[in-house]
């Protein structure tokens, strides 16, 4: 986001969100995204900016439940959500199921999408329904590595380290852990 010109009228609105379910009011200028107001104004650094044009997926954070672009997403516009960010999946001390798999089959290099990753993985394995390499379309399909990585197109790894990445989510979404 750019700074506003001299003469420029700064908008501002008031956003309440519930981010890592804690409720949250902040002041902020209509224009800024649900990126910056999560790393800039709470200090939730997690999610990253990557492209900064909805591209890359290292920005993946849940809206409701439901996977976003948190660089797309315009703060004033999810006023009321529920917001939940890498830092928000483990419960305490104890490691969100995802988040321990990404250790054990050594899913991450450098790292930078890894929190994008998370979220993607943790949203798409509450979803149902076919996707576009589904054969059968009458029911939902079992999240085999081809689906898994159909499913998690929208979040790129410039290390490559796809291979684990989908080991990692293959294992949570065949113990029958609960996401």
């Amino acid at each position: 986001m750019t700074a506003p010109e001299a003469g420029d009228q700064v908008h501002t609105a008031t956003v309440t969100l519930t981010v890592n379910g804690e409720s949250r009011a902040l002041e902020v200028d209509t224009r800024t995204s649900l990126l910056d107001l999560l790393r800039e104004h709470l200090g939730l650094t997690g999610s990253k900016k990557g492209c900064d044009h909805g591209q890359c997926g290292a920005c993946t954070v849940l809206i409701g439940g439901r996977r976003a672009n948190a660089c797309l997403a315009l703060a004033v516009a999810h006023d009321g959500a529920e917001v939940t960010t890498v830092e928000g999946l483990a419960d305490g001390d104890a490691l969100h199921p995802l988040q321990d798999a990404f250790i054990r089959y050594d899913a991450f290099q450098c790292g930078y999408c890894t929190p994008g990753q998370l979220c993607s993985a943790a949203g798409m394995l509450t979803e149902g329904g076919p996707s576009a390499v589904t054969a059968d379309l009458t029911g939902d399909p079992a999240l085999t590595p081809g689906e898994i990585r159909e499913r998690m197109s929208g979040n790129l790894c410039r290390c490559g380290a796809y291979v684990n990445i989908v080991r990692a989510v293959t294992a949570v979404s065949t113990a029958g852990t609960e996401p």
